[in-house]
C-alpha cells in the first residue's frame, strides 16, 4: 500500500495550431482517468493508514488504562473518513479542474480504479471511498453502475492476510489448559494477569456447563480466535469459537483491569443472545486492527449467522462501507417486495416524520422543515444532536442511526399518505422527480416497538421487566454522561432481545452540562398554588421529583417503578453521577448481565 500521491497528468505538447487527433484525445482522457483514479486510491490507503494506527494504539490505551484517551480517540477514529474524503476532493478539484472534465473520462476512471485494486487488501472498502469522493464531484445523474460502485467489482470471499485473521489451538495436541494459555499469551499484552491460572479454571468451568458431557473430543477438535483483541470501552474481548466434529460454539472472553490494576478474566460469553447483545447496533464500534475487514467480518458472520453484513463492518469501525451495503440489502429487498411505505405506527412526534416499510425492518426518520412549539430546537440543532450520538459510547442503550443525502425511492412503493406528510411538513427534503422520490436528508434506524405500544399489550411480568429495563437504560446513559431529556415512554423502544433503547435525540444533553436541583419548599400556602413556579427556573436546570407528574400516572407503572428505581426521581441521585463523570471517572456499563461474571468483586467498584 503506497502512501505516495501520483503527479498530475500533463497534455501531450502539441505544435502551433496542430489540431488533437481522435486517438490522442482518447489517450489523452486515459491517462487523465488513471491519474484520478491513482490520488482517490491515495486517499483512500492514506485514511485506512490512520485508521489502523489509531486502532493499533487501542491495545496500548487499553494496557495503561488511558479510558478518557479511549473516549477520544472513539471519537477522532469515526471523524477519518469525511477528512480523507474533503481531502481527496479538494485535491482533484485544484490539480484537475474537474468540473470541465467530459463524461467519458469518468467512465474510465472506475475501470482503471477496479485494475488498480486487484490485489489491494481492503478492495470493498476502497470502492466505497471511491463512491464517496464520486458522489461529492458528480451531479447526482451519474450515480449509476457506469460510474460508482452501485454493486461491488473485487470479490472479498478468499482474501487473507499475513498472518492470518485467526489462530488455531489443537486441545487435543497440546492439552486443554496450555491451548488455553496460549491464547492470551499470543495476544502479547504488556501487563500481567492477576492469576491467569485461576482465570482459565473459570473458563473451562463454564465451558463444562455449556458442552455436552461426557465431551468426546473429535479428530477436528480446535479452538480458533480472531487474531486481535476487540477493544471498547474499559474491556477487551478475544472473538473465537470452539469446533468439535460437525457443531461449533461461537464465544467472547472479556478482559478487564482487576482493582490493583492487573488483568483479570472476567466472563466467557456462550449464548447467542450475549455475543448478539455484545456485537449490538446500541453500541459503539470496536477498535481492532485488521488488514483485511473482510476475513474478520467472513469469521464474525459464521458466529453470527443472522447479523447482518453491514452491521458486521459498522461494529468494525468501517460504518461508511457499513451504509453502503445496507443502501445495497435495501435496493435488493425493494426488488423483491411489494409493500409500500407507511407510516411508522406510535405516537407522531413534532421534531421528525417517521415512516417504514412494514416488510424491512428498519424506520426512515426525516426532520420537519418548521418544529412547532413546545419544542425549541431548529433542523441544525437536531443533525448536531444525532451527530453527538454517533461520536458518543452508546453503551448499548442508543440506537445507531445511517444518515444519508440524496436517496432515491421509487416513487410508486410510497403509500399516499407518507408523502402528504412530507409535502406538508418537509417539503425542502423532498424532490420529485416523476417515477422517483428523492430525499435529500434522512436518517435511518433499527425499527423498534415503542415502549408505550409494548406496555399496554404486556403481561404484567412483560411489563416489569421492561420498566426495569428503562430505569436501566436510564441510568446508563447517565452513567455515559448522556441526559436523555424527554424521558416519555414513546421515546424508548423495545428490541427484539427485550431491551430497552433510546432513540429520539432532539433533547439529549451531556449530563455535565444540566443542573439537577429539588424543588424548593414553597414560602407560603400562595406558593403551594400557583400556576407558576414561585423560583427561579434557567434553561438547563432539571428537576427530577417532576417526571412523576408524566411517568407515574398509571398506578401500576407508578408501582413498579418506584420499587425498581425510586432514586431516578431523587435529584441527589443524579448530582452524585454528575460529580463522578465531572471528576474525570469513566463508569463501567457492562455489554453482559452482572450475574454471568466470574468474580465482580475483584474489580472497582
Amino acid at each position: 500500500m503506497s502512501n505516495l500521491a501520483p503527479t498530475t497528468v500533463p497534455s501531450p505538447a502539441r505544435a502551433p495550431g496542430e489540431r488533437r487527433s481522435g486517438m490522442e484525445t482518447r489517450r489523452n482522457q486515459s491517462a487523465i482517468a488513471l491519474a484520478i483514479a491513482q490520488v482517490v486510491l491515495w486517499g483512500f490507503n492514506k485514511h485506512y493508514r490512520l485508521f489502523r494506527e489509531c486502532t493499533q494504539a487501542a491495545k496500548t490505551r487499553f494496557e495503561t488504562s488511558q479510558w478518557q484517551a479511549v473516549q477520544v480517540a472513539q471519537r477522532e477514529r469515526i471523524m477519518f473518513y469525511d477528512q480523507r474524503v474533503l481531502e481527496t476532493v479538494e485535491r482533484l478539484e485544484r490539480e484537475f479542474q474537474t468540473e470541465r472534465l467530459p463524461e467519458t473520462v469518468w467512465q474510465q476512471v472506475k475501470y482503471h480504479y477496479i485494475n488498480l485494486l486487484i490485489d489491494h487488501k481492503q478492495p470493498e472498502c476502497a470502492e466505497t471511498f471511491f463512491n464517496s469522493v464520486c458522489c461529492k464531484i458528480l451531479h447526482r445523474d451519474y450515480f449509476r453502475n457506469e460510474y460508482i460502485f452501485i454493486r461491488p467489482t473485487i470479490s472479498t470471499e478468499h482474501l487473507e492476510s499475513d498472518p492470518p485473521a485467526y489462530r488455531s489451538y489443537y486441545p487435543n495436541d497440546q492439552g486443554l489448559l496450555p491451548a488455553l494459555e496460549q491464547i492470551f499469551l499470543d495476544f502479547r499484552l504488556d501487563c500481567p494477569f492477576q492469576d491467569l491460572r485461576r482465570d482459565l479454571k473459570l473458563i473451562l468451568a463454564a465451558a463444562t456447563e455449556r458442552f455436552p458431557q461426557p465431551f468426546k473430543p473429535e479428530p477436528n477438535h480446535q479452538i480458533q480466535v480472531l487474531s486481535g483483541l476487540f477493544f471498547r470501552n474499559k474491556g477487551a474481548y478475544a472473538i473465537g469459537k470452539v469446533i468439535n466434529g460437525h457443531t461449533e460454539w461461537p464465544f467472547a472472553i472479556a478482559l478487564l483491569h482487576a482493582a490493583d490494576g492487573p488483568l483479570v478474566v472476567d466472563t466467557i460469553l456462550f449464548d447467542p443472545r450475549d455475543l448478539l447483545a455484545l456485537f449490538s447496533f446500541s453500541r459503539a464500534y470496536f477498535m481492532v486492527d485488521t488488514e483485511v475487514p473482510a476475513a474478520y467480518v467472513q469469521f464474525l458472520r459464521s458466529m453470527l449467522p443472522t447479523r447482518p453484513k453491514f452491521e458486521l463492518y459498522n461494529m468494525l469501525g468501517l460504518q461508511k462501507h457499513g451504509k453502503a451495503l445496507f443502501y445495497r440489502d435495501f435496493l435488493h429487498h425493494l426488488n423483491h417486495s411489494s409493500d409500500l411505505l407507511s407510516i411508522a405506527p406510535g405516537i407522531k412526534g413534532l421534531v421528525m416524520l417517521v415512516f417504514t416499510l412494514p416488510s424491512f425492518p428498519y424506520v426512515f426518520k426525516i426532520i420537519k422543515d418548521v418544529i412547532p412549539h413546545p419544542k425549541e430546537v431548529d433542523r441544525e440543532e437536531v443533525k448536531a444532536k444525532y451527530w453527538l450520538v454517533k461520536l458518543h459510547d452508546r453503551v448499548g442503550r442508543m440506537a445507531d442511526t445511517l444518515e444519508y443525502s440524496d436517496v432515491a425511492f421509487p416513487k410508486a412503493r410510497f403509500a399516499a399518505e407518507v408523502l402528504d406528510e412530507i409535502r406538508a411538513k418537509a417539503p425542502s427534503v423532498l424532490l420529485d422527480q416523476g417515477d422517483t422520490i428523492v430525499l435529500r436528508h434522512l436518517y435511518i434506524e433499527r425499527r423498534m416497538t415503542p415502549l408505550n405500544l409494548y406496555l399496554q399489550s404486556a403481561t404484567p411480568e412483560e411489563a416489569r421487566a421492561a420498566l426495569d429495563e428503562y430505569g436501566r437504560a436510564i441510568k446508563q446513559l447517565a452513567a455515559a454522561n448522556i441526559f436523555p431529556g424527554d424521558m416519555l415512554y414513546k421515546n424508548f423502544g423495545v428490541t427484539r432481545q427485550k431491551r430497552v433503547v433510546f432513540y429520539d435525540y432532539d433533547e439529549i444533553e451531556y449530563m455535565t452540562s444540566c443542573n439537577f436541583r429539588k424543588v424548593p419548599a414553597p414560602r407560603t400556602p400562595e406558593d403551594e398554588m400557583a400556576s407558576e413556579p414561585w423560583y427561579t427556573v434557567h434553561k438547563n436546570d432539571v428537576f427530577p421529583e417532576e417526571w412523576q407528574t408524566f411517568l407515574l400516572g398509571d398506578p401500576a407503572i407508578r408501582a413498579v417503578l418506584l420499587e425498581l428505581h425510586p432514586d431516578l426521581f431523587e435529584a441527589s441521585f443524579w448530582q452524585g453521577l454528575k460529580e463522578r463523570i465531572e471528576s474525570g471517572y469513566i463508569e463501567d456499563v457492562f455489554p453482559y448481565s452482572d450475574a454471568i461474571r466470574f468474580d465482580p468483586t475483584r474489580l472497582v467498584a
